[in-house]
């Protein structure tokens, strides 16, 4: 098997800001399950318009030019809001390269606020 190339270092070097609110973990109370808390974490990460090739049909839908493609170092969860230069997004997918490379790649999906 390969090694695993480390892009960790430039994701913290060269990445941008951006806020991901993060669920955290629900509790029982009185016997009733209670939903955690969304909390606004301040994240970087490295975030690119789609290529052509994303663009194209895929198993989640189709893409416009509003989505976009997140690199980060940290795990993040399907459905994850993201807000970005006042842009707002969704987690929408995962794409698992974590069999060559330390970094996490989701598809953001674009939605209003």
């Amino acid at each position: 098997m390969p090694e695993k190339m480390s892009f960790a270092s430039v994701i913290r070097s060269q990445g941008v800001p951006f806020v991901a609110h993060i669920q955290s973990d629900g509790d029982y109370v009185d016997g009733e399950w209670k939903k955690g808390q969304e909390v606004p974490t301040n994240m970087t990460g490295i975030i690119l318009p789609l290529s052509n090739d994303d663009l194209k049909y895929a198993e989640n839908g189709t893409y416009s030019t509003k989505e976009r493609k997140l690199l980060v170092v940290e795990p993040l969860t399907e459905g994850t809001r993201v807000e970005y230069k006042d842009a707002f997004y969704t987690i929408q997918a995962f794409k698992d390269y974590s069999e060559y490379t330390d970094v996490n790649i989701y598809l953001m999906r674009w939605r209003k606020k």
